[in-house]
């Protein structure tokens, strides 16, 4: 009798532990919340629309009654992009093509995107003789059409091709060739018939639909109203999805909310922001941009905080890879949005796998990589004591 009196009152208190937990308030959202829902102020319609999307991003694979492959890299969105997060090495990209921005040459055999597995029945794609290759770690997905809707002029503002003023940092943007099924923005620039890419490790990708379309086309062989080309056959084929979801899988792409940064008044965070302004990694990494006029309300006119200016830079010969997109020289890529850098592990088993490739497998490491017009940052950030970098580090891991 004793015994069980004594296993109920554990049992009890238990159940009362319980309930207290199940209402604590935490200061700030548990970590795996930070990368999950939509943006705020959607309408009734416009969060069904996000929940579809949702369901073929996170849930969909992709199997050959469904129109995998017959070449393919992944069957699911989110075999990439885990929790909305950054890929690891399991799911690196290899793209192709060559070292001169005169267009890819090597289209017709299956370029610019190595489809590295087949169906049964078929060999995967190897790399063409002659063509330079680099390697692409999916990058996280959350907070896209906040930067999708940053207006063109915004970014023409922030590029210096010339470096007319001097302070060794010359971004410019892409101009790139949009596919026919693209709408360009409203009040967007143009030269020369190409319009400003912002999206992909080379700002090659115009907008999320174009992304949504190629990653369909590219990564899982799954041909679609926009993009019925079978990447096998160089044929066009049926769609193997419909409109209305790809469309979709755009929407929850532009709706998910940015990434939520922590600590933010912790004293040594506070610290290592100035310390971050203060070694100039801000002449690219961007503290704040602010959307235009957005076809979705709740996008239209907000100001957040990706830190990326969405420019090209001159990363140096040590991050050349001899791969171009675009107008892109080898050795320029896209300021990567350090939102959500602290939470990278979560999608990449524990762990960090840092810049283009996921070479860098910390986040001093990645600093250490930088040359080219980071150079000067790279040589501020080395000249701060141990405690600075220390505090520095911490800010990047709150964002």
């Amino acid at each position: 009798m004793k015994k069980t009196c004594i296993v109920l009152l554990g049992i009890i208190t238990l159940i009362a532990c319980i309930q207290s937990c199940d209402k604590f308030e935490p200061d700030e959202p548990a970590e795996d919340a930070l990368l999950d829902g939509p943006i705020d102020g959607l309408s009734y319609e416009e969060t069904q629309r996000f929940l579809d999307g949702d369901v073929t991003f996170n849930d969909e694979v992709f199997t050959v009654e469904k129109g995998l492959g017959p070449l393919f890299v992944a069957n699911s969105c989110v075999s990439c992009h885990a929790g909305d997060g950054k890929g690891h090495p399991f799911s690196t990209l290899t793209r192709f093509g060559q070292v001169d921005e005169t267009g890819n040459m090597f289209l017709h055999l299956g370029g610019p995107q190595l489809q590295n597995r087949a169906i049964p029945g078929y060999q995967p794609e190897t790399i063409p003789f002659g063509a330079t290759f680099s390697k692409f770690t999916p990058p996280a997905v959350t907070g896209l059409g906040l930067l999708e809707f940053v207006p063109d002029n915004v970014l023409l503002a922030m590029a210096d091709p010339n470096d007319a003023d001097g302070d060794g940092i010359s971004g410019r943007v892409n101009w790139i060739d949009i596919p026919s099924f693209v709408t360009p923005r409203s009040g967007g620039v143009t030269q020369g018939g190409k319009y400003i890419g912002r999206f992909g490790k080379k700002a090659s990708v115009y907008d999320l639909l174009h992304q949504t379309v190629d990653a369909l086309t590219q990564d899982m062989g799954i041909t679609s109203v926009y993009n019925p080309i079978d990447v096998y056959s160089g044929e066009e084929i049926d769609p193997e999805i419909a409109t209305q979801k790809v469309n979709n899988l755009a929407f929850y792409l532009k709706t998910l909310k940015a990434p939520v940064q922590r600590k933010q008044n912790d004293p040594e965070v506070v610290y290592g922001k100035a310390l971050f302004t203060s070694v100039s990694c801000i002449s690219c990494h961007k503290p704040q941009l602010t959307t235009g006029n957005a076809p979705i309300p709740a996008l239209s006119f907000k100001d957040f905080y990706p830190y990326t200016d969405l420019l090209l830079h001159d990363m140096g010969p040590d991050l050349d890879d001899g791969y171009t997109e675009g107008s892109a020289k080898t050795y320029e890529w896209r300021t990567p949005p350090l939102w959500g850098l602290g939470l990278s592990p979560d999608a990449q088993g524990g762990t960090y796998f840092l810049m283009h490739d996921g070479r860098a497998r910390s986040i001093e490491q990645a600093i250490e990589m930088h040359g080219g017009e980071a150079t000067q940052a790279r040589q501020n950030y080395r000249n701060l004591p141990q405690k600075d970098k220390d505090a520095l580090i911490k800010f990047l891991k709150s964002l």
